[in-house]
């Protein structure tokens, strides 16, 4: 399995380009904030941004353990667009994350789950979700102080 190291190359930072260098002696676990490449042909950055993209996360979510109709689903995510949905479902089925079944009546029944690989997808963002349960009065408080501090400083300079 390649690391995430092998998109490397030359990266846009900030409007000025950056040349990132190989070093064998680099751990690829460390946390390295240039180690998933900006270009957009990278793979980990297009499988990164499908995946914490707020619809798919939503529907990865609703999608465990069960079928959902597609306007079950439109119902439960709450301001997605029929369009919206729509991408969103094609792209995670393309990504091998969910499976559409078409059922042969009339009108055509249309259910999507999660596959094998979706679901392994899902224990991770329970991960995040269950972080963000925990740590969210502490990220409320962060917000707080920080919006305090910007609102004294624009009084300060005024």
């Amino acid at each position: 399995m390649k690391s995430p190291r092998h998109c490397e190359g030359t990266v846009e930072t900030k409007g000025t380009e950056s040349t990132l260098e190989t070093d064998a002696s680099v751990d690829c676990g460390d946390p390295d904030p240039f180690q998933w490449d900006t270009r957009e042909d990278c793979q980990v950055r297009q499988i990164l941004d499908r995946v914490a993209d707020k619809w798919s996360l939503l529907v990865i979510a609703l999608l465990d353990r069960r079928c959902l109709r597609f306007t079950e689903l439109r119902r439960e995510i709450d301001g997605i667009s029929q369009r919206m949905l729509t991408v969103t479902l094609r792209q995670l089925e393309r990504d091998g994350l969910v499976k559409r079944t078409v059922h042969p009546v009339v009108p055509p029944r249309v259910e999507y789950e999660l596959t094998p690989l979706g679901g392994t997808l899902h224990h991770t963002i329970r991960a995040l979700v269950t972080w963000t349960e925990e740590h969210q009065n502490e990220v409320a408080a962060a917000r707080s102080a920080y919006d305090a501090r910007v609102a004294a400083q624009e009084s300060a300079d005024a």
